[in-house]
């Protein structure tokens, strides 16, 4: 049995039209993967504490009340993914998104949720 068969509407053209634009399957596992990283409340509260400064750990540890520890697994995690990026100045290692889709992303999210 035709995998067709077994469904009692088919519209064939609107199919084909999908068919043809659907991303390839690593792209879409990639892009789920993504959105996995938002799905944790520190890591979206660091996100949003960096839209308006570039921060140390110390400095978000303290604004979130959290531990160092904590602050910096999550930033690997966002490192990791290329949510975040740092620079050196001296012994301190500032933060900061790695670029406006980041932001957008986030600020989509918002206006979604706030609707």
């Amino acid at each position: 049995m035709d995998n067709k068969e077994e469904f009692l509407c088919i519209n064939e053209e609107s199919v084909e039209k999908v068919k043809a634009v659907f991303p390839p399957e690593e792209f879409l596992y990639d892009l789920a993967e993504l959105f996995k990283i938002f799905g944790d409340t520190t890591r979206i509260r660091i996100l949003y504490a960096l839209f308006e400064s570039e921060l140390c750990v110390n400095d978000m540890a303290v604004l979130l009340g959290l531990s160092q520890t904590a602050v910096s697994h999550q930033l690997r995690v966002l490192k990791n993914n290329k949510l975040v990026r740092f620079r050196k100045e001296g012994k301190n290692v500032f933060y900061s998104l790695s670029d406006e889709h980041v932001r957008s992303i986030i600020e989509m999210g918002m206006e979604h949720v706030e609707e």
